[in-house]
């Protein structure tokens, strides 16, 4: 109960960052104005409508929040089965869990996400995003990298180095 504690605790602190940064955004930062950081990064507030990449904004707020709480529920119960020594795995559930909530709180909210980084050279932008997808997207690498470091650990378990 007390791993399930932190991951809980985890998950507040990585959707009260995601909201606190997205309200200073909201409030000082103007719609649709690049604010160049480096040659490469900037800030850039714009509203997405779907998903990662606005994906589905045709679903509307309503189809978006169930696949969302759809998402949240079934990586909540595969975070649940999964041992406690799977840190990595554990972590990267927490933080999907956290992005995922943080965008589903927007959705309610505001009728959208907000978004505000942006990658780009003179001929090429990456979509914008926001905190929330950033923890979602290292999320599922950690679970990605615990399934590897456990895949490597069964090879070198297994005699003749042939897994089970």
């Amino acid at each position: 109960m007390k791993a399930l504690a932190r991951y809980g605790l985890f998950i507040a602190v990585a959707v009260a960052l995601d909201q606190w940064i997205k309200s200073l955004v909201e409030n000082g930062l103007p719609l649709h104005e690049k604010v160049d950081l480096l040659p490469f990064l900037a800030l850039y507030r714009t509203y997405n409508t779907g998903v990662a990449f606005s994906m589905f904004s045709g679903l509307g707020d309503v189809g978006l929040t169930i696949v969302s709480l759809g998402v949240i529920a079934f990586v909540s119960f595969l975070a649940l089965r999964t041992s406690p020594s799977q840190t990595f795995a554990r972590a990267g559930f927490a933080l999907i869990i956290g992005g995922a909530l943080g965008n589903l709180i927007d959705r309610a909210i505001h009728g959208h996400v907000i978004d505000y980084i942006l990658f780009h050279t003179p001929v090429w932008s990456f979509a914008v995003f926001n905190l929330a997808d950033i923890f979602i997207s290292v999320g599922a690498f950690l679970v990605v990298l615990q399934e590897f470091l456990h895949w490597r650990q069964e090879r070198k378990a297994a005699p003749d180095g042939e897994p089970d």
